[in-house]
């Protein structure tokens, strides 16, 4: 009779340092998750990320360096006076572009280099004034009558040149997967804008192969994302029937989507009347091949990949109406990386309880 009281008090110390230790744990994981979300919540609406923000100027105005006050889009005669060219850095199809000085500033001026493309170069223009936003590089100003546009100057210039700034001693600190996640949710974040735009559904044609891809984008000095050329970018309307084809020629290749390619055969020759159209699904097929790159091939990539392959694997779906929308593709992303920092913060959290 004696023994039973003993054995009983033996038992509750480690019953109360269990539930001590699980309080604790507990209050842990609520203050990481706490932290989680104070820090997730400024990395998307950080600069480079909300569709809105205070340090944006009204349409038609900008903000440059340290300046506190927005200045008017710059003129035909203000460009001419005040712009000097230092160098050309670049020439595509379309332009001319060409590392320039505005007070002081480095700046980006872009020229029109073939007449016949005229159109496309005054479409571009076009869209930079009315997607001004902080997905979007920032319009400085421009010259119809000469061609000219005027844009800020980002020194890391396109994501093509991404890995070569990522193993400069500088910036090795970033070439982590976390960072990386970040510069896929970012290019998801502007493909999700483009979708759904102030002017509707818009689809990025300059995206035939991976480098097209990479050359219309920014890389920011704060390691985000902007989109740069959009030359080519039409609308989508399905309320009117309208849908679009990129380009007149014929598409070739994996990283295209099945319908961007000619689906009569080798046997019929290639005819752009005949060619159907599509809609912005074709940006989503592209979405794991671009992300793909983002993530390289540092240690944690592969555990990313794991956790995306469900979402990229419907990104891949052969039949358009199948595939994701780029919100659902974003809200995935984002949910991944919550997750995946969760983990590392706290890798025995699961076991535990």
């Amino acid at each position: 009779m004696e023994k039973k009281p003993r054995f009983v008090r033996r038992e509750l110390p480690p019953r109360e340092v269990s539930s001590v230790s699980l309080a604790a744990l507990l209050a842990a994981v609520l203050l990481l998750n706490t932290l989680l979300y104070l820090y997730l919540n400024k990395f998307y609406t950080s600069s480079g990320r909300a569709e809105t923000d205070a340090g944006l100027c009204s349409l038609g105005y900008f903000r440059l360096g340290a300046v506190k006050n927005c200045s008017p889009w710059l003129s035909c005669e203000a460009i001419n006076r005040e712009v000097r060219k230092l160098k050309c850095v670049g020439e595509g199809a379309v332009k001319k572009v060409f590392l320039s000085e505005w007070k002081e500033n480095k700046v980006v001026l872009s020229q029109l280099t073939n007449s016949e493309l005229k159109e496309d170069f005054l479409h571009g223009l076009k869209m930079l004034k009315a997607l001004q936003s902080k997905h979007v590089v920032r319009l400085l100003g421009y010259c119809e009558q000469q061609f000219t546009i005027l844009t800020e100057y980002h020194p890391l210039g396109s994501l093509r040149g991404l890995n070569e700034t990522l193993h400069i001693p500088k910036y090795k600190g970033m070439n982590t997967w976390q960072r990386r996640l970040m510069l896929a949710i970012d290019y998801v974040s502007v493909i999700r804008y483009l979708h759904s735009s102030p002017l509707g559904t818009l689809v990025m044609c300059d995206s035939n192969d991976l480098d097209k891809v990479l050359s219309q984008y920014l890389l920011t000095s704060d390691f985000h994302i902007l989109v740069n050329d959009l030359d080519a970018l039409p609308l989508v309307n399905r309320s009117a029937g309208r849908l679009v084809k990129c380009g007149h020629r014929e598409l070739r290749g994996e990283f295209v989507a099945p319908e961007q390619r000619w689906p009569y055969g080798e046997e019929v020759p290639f005819e752009d009347d005949l060619m159907p159209p599509y809609d912005e699904k074709t940006d989503i097929w592209k979405i794991p091949d671009v992300s793909n790159f983002f993530l390289g091939h540092v240690e944690g990539s592969d555990i990313v990949r794991l956790h995306l392959f469900d979402i990229h694997a419907a990104c891949k779906k052969k039949d358009p109406a199948e595939r994701p929308s780029a919100q659902e593709v974003l809200d995935t992303y984002r949910k991944v990386l919550t997750l995946l920092l969760r983990e590392a913060a706290m890798p025995g959290t699961r076991e535990m309880l």
